[in-house]
């Protein structure tokens, strides 16, 4: 582990992680509580309760319950997850823009997307648990990510509803977790929601270009939003009234809202900027309430989220192929870096 910790330093994209990698020391003692109800009940939950109360921080180090250890690894690493998935229907389209700038502007915003993918492990990493276990999940298919990614990119289109809505509801959901009560996590939000908010504007650029643009260019962006709306308001997550974590993970101020409170406060902000486009959303029940202010929304379709959730998107298969073959393929550079970390160390300990 500590040449595969050595080889991974040495990797470019550590500069990104730097800040928030805390050293295996710096583990929490009494993470691996076996009990959690006995640990929700101790003296020492009381205090810990005291302290997200108090908006404090929890760091690596501080005593935290088994149970919040484990909601912040299975949240934090699908968010981790979801932005490595999340580079592939927009690779896609990476060869295929239609202009220099545009496919410039492409590049730079999947490599963010893995950027992040790298900030967030590296917060996970400090709960205790390794990437590497990690990815294994993912790529055996045993952990999840957002259900967003197995919809297809069919036209350049997409790519516009993609950084307008998907990004735009991404912030909507981020931006209360650069005050989520666990410090790595937070602080790795900073950063992630400060490029997610160019990549939603990069999408909103992309829908208005088009849209001004020929009357196939203008139904190309209707088209795309009529496919990405729905599936955007399922990325909140299911109603309230059915979500297993929301009460829990808002009393430790892991989040701060609700699945339904932040899905309404996406759709009033999304559906003026629709409406400047000259777009018309696949809702006939979406109409503004004149004494709440917000726009009311048909019926979800939550039987397509738990298919899609459970695997059964039209992309899923393919997306995990891909990460499967881009791991297998990554296998030489991996060996290389660990094997040329391990001589270093072993010449700097010989010395």
């Amino acid at each position: 582990m500590l040449h595969q910790e050595l080889a991974r330093r040495r990797d470019p994209m550590w500069r990104w992680e730097r800040p928030l990698l805390r050293e295996i020391s710096m583990y929490a003692q009494g993470l691996n509580q076996s009990d959690p109800a006995a640990v929700t009940a101790s003296p020492e939950a009381a205090r810990f309760q005291a302290r997200i109360d108090a908006e404090d921080k929890i760091e690596p180090n501080d005593w935290m319950p088994e149970a919040y250890r484990r909601t912040l690894i299975r949240q934090i690493s699908q968010h981790a997850h979801s932005e490595i998935i999340g580079m592939l229907p927009e690779g896609n389209w990476i060869t295929r823009a239609p202009s220099l700038r545009r496919k410039a502007a492409l590049l730079a915003k999947v490599q963010d997307e893995g950027g992040h993918g790298l900030y967030l492990y590296a917060a996970a990493e400090t709960l205790g648990v390794t990437r590497e276990d990690l990815v294994d999940q993912l790529l055996a298919g045993k952990a999840k990510y957002s259900s967003i990614f197995n919809y297809p990119t069919l036209t350049w289109a997409d790519i516009g509803a993609i950084g307008w809505l998907v990004d735009g509801a991404a912030i909507m959901n981020q931006i209360p977790l650069c005050r989520c009560s666990f410090g790595p996590y937070a602080r790795a939000m900073i950063r992630v929601c400060k490029e997610e908010s160019f990549h939603q504007r990069q999408g909103y650029e992309i829908m208005l270009t088009l849209c001004r643009g020929t009357a196939e260019q203008k139904a190309m962006a209707q088209d795309a939003l009529d496919r990405w709306w729905w599936p955007c308001l399922m990325m909140f997550g299911p109603p309230d009234a059915a979500s297993q974590h929301s009460d829990t993970s808002m009393m430790w101020k892991i989040k701060r809202f609700t699945n339904d409170g932040l899905r309404q406060k996406f759709i009033d902000a999304t559906v003026p900027q629709g409406h400047y486009l000259g777009l018309s959303f696949p809702d006939p029940a979406l109409r503004l309430n004149p004494e709440s202010g917000h726009w009311e929304h048909g019926p979800i379709d939550w039987e397509e989220f738990r298919r899609v959730v459970a695997g059964g998107g039209f992309c899923a298969a393919d997306r995990l192929d891909a990460r499967r073959r881009a791991h297998d393929e990554g296998t030489w550079v991996r060996e290389a870096a660990a094997a040329f970390a391990a001589k270093r160390t072993a010449r700097k300990e010989a010395a």
